[in-house]
């Protein structure tokens, strides 16, 4: 037995209408969850801004939006560069208006032993997922500040950032900055009208996932099931109603609070833990070279 199927894709959570008139910037939203993500929005009338550095994946996301029901422009951005993110707001804007509602979703990971990383390693990971979040979220909001305009900022971060990972020392540090950047930032922006929340989603198989992180997970998708309390995976819909809600006017006192959605997955305690099997024995992780 598991937890409940969730209703269908194409469902709607929230009332119809809801982002009408609201344009919202996803980072990453031409794969994955951010493209899930980027479906309801635009399902529930937002003008979605699908923000990222491929055209081609930029172009898929577009697809989804207008397949649901909803429209869409891309915009090209590297959310490490600061001149390239004010560009793409300038973009946002010039299509659709300011932007209200901002999803800091781009990431990157690949799974690597801490004492084999380059720095550049390093820095392709943190780079993208918490500089990009700094970069992205202050240009919203010194935006929306001049404006006299509220807003809502939402975070994509990870459960491992309370408890690391093996292989994964340079992401979860990144979404460790993640959750303490949401709290630091609802704080301060509270005064000002703009809500600051975070996402941490469990497993949501999908198509679009990394090769390394597909090798990390040899079974890979619905398999995965049997190591969840909840005895299933996500479905990227559901993850996609829950980011909906935590920008919309349903969640208005709402700020400063990292949502996980994963089936109870990283809270799962027992009498005796697994077996451990050290770093360089896990799928997807190469032996150390002699």
């Amino acid at each position: 037995m598991s937890l409940l199927e969730p209703p269908a894709l194409g469902t709607a959570m929230l009332p119809p209408g809801t982002y009408e008139g609201v344009v919202v910037l996803i980072t990453g939203a031409g794969t994955g969850l951010g493209k899930g993500m980027a479906v309801e929005f635009g399902r529930l009338g937002a003008s979605v801004v699908v923000a990222g550095r491929r055209a081609d994946q930029r172009a898929v996301g577009i697809e989804a939006v207008e397949a649901a029901g909803g429209k869409a422009v891309g915009v090209a951005v590297d959310v490490r560069d600061p001149a390239q993110v004010a560009a793409a707001f300038d973009a946002a804007e010039e299509a659709f208006g300011p932007v209200g509602v901002l999803v800091n979703n781009a990431a990157g990971n690949f799974p690597v032993p801490a004492e084999d990383m380059s720095y550049n390693a390093w820095r392709a990971v943190t780079g993208i997922v918490l500089d990009g979040t700094f970069l992205c979220s202050t240009e919203f909001a010194r935006r929306a500040i001049a404006r006299g305009e509220p807003g809502a900022v939402l975070n994509i971060g990870a459960t491992y950032s309370w408890t690391g990972g093996p292989g994964t020392s340079h992401s979860a540090a990144a979404k460790a900055g993640i959750t303490n950047l949401t709290q630091s930032l609802a704080v301060e922006w509270a005064p000002l009208g703009i809500r600051v929340n975070c996402l941490a989603p469990g497993l949501f198989p999908h198509g679009d996932h990394h090769a390394a992180l597909r090798a990390s997970r040899p079974r890979g998708g619905e398999a995965d099931a049997d190591t969840i309390p909840a005895g299933r995976t996500g479905r990227v819909h559901e993850l996609g109603w829950a980011a909906t809600y935590l920008c919309s006017p349903y969640a208005a006192y709402l700020s400063g609070h990292t949502m996980v959605l994963d089936g109870a997955n990283w809270l799962r305690r027992g009498l005796r833990m697994p077996e451990f099997v050290p770093v360089r024995e896990q799928p997807g992780l190469a032996p150390r070279d002699a």
